[in-house]
C-alpha cells in the first residue's frame, strides 16, 4: 500500500511535456504506473488513465503554439489528483456540457476547471491565459490496499 512522504503528505509527481496530441501515450503510461504504484485496482486504474487522457487531449486543442503541458499527480493513501495546465491565448474553460467533460466525470471522483489570467502586474499584455483541469480519483472502499 501507498504510504506517502515520510511526513505522511502526499507524494507530488510532475511531468512537462510539449502539448501534442502524440505525447498522449506518455502521460497515460505514466498515470497508469502511478495508479498500479499505489495498488489502485485494475478498473480504477483504468477510468484513471482514460480521465488522464481526456484532459490533456482537451487542454491540447486549447493551447498556443509550442505550448507545455504541466501535468502534476499528488498521491495519497486513499486519491490520486491530477492537474493539468496549459498556456492558451483564450481565456475559455472546458465547456462542461462537452462529451469529453461528461466522460472525466463518470471516470473520477472530482473534476473542476478554470481559467489564470495574465497577471496584472505582467508587462506583457499579450502573456496567455492558464487553462487548468483538475480531477481526483479515490481507492475504492472495501478493497484491501
Amino acid at each position: 500500500m501507498f504510504e506517502g512522504t515520510e511526513d505522511g503528505s502526499p507524494e507530488e509527481i510532475e511531468l512537462r511535456i510539449a502539448a501534442v496530441l502524440t505525447n498522449l501515450p506518455i502521460i497515460r503510461s505514466l498515470a497508469a504506473s502511478i495508479a498500479m504504484r499505489a495498488d489502485f485496482d485494475l478498473d480504477s486504474i483504468a477510468d484513471l488513465r482514460l480521465a488522464v487522457d481526456e484532459a490533456c487531449s482537451t487542454l491540447i486543442t486549447q493551447g498556443t503554439p509550442d505550448a507545455v503541458l504541466r501535468c502534476s499527480f499528488q498521491v495519497s493513501a486513499d486519491e490520486i489528483r491530477f492537474v493539468v495546465t496549459v498556456p492558451s491565448t483564450s481565456d475559455t474553460k472546458p465547456s462542461s456540457d462537452s462529451f469529453g467533460w461528461r466522460v472525466l466525470t463518470t471516470l473520477t471522483d472530482h473534476t473542476a476547471t478554470w481559467v489564470d489570467g495574465p497577471s496584472d502586474d505582467s508587462a506583457d499584455a499579450s502573456s496567455p491565459h492558464l487553462v487548468h483541469i483538475e480531477l481526483a480519483k479515490r481507492r475504492v472502499e472495501g478493497l484491501p490496499g
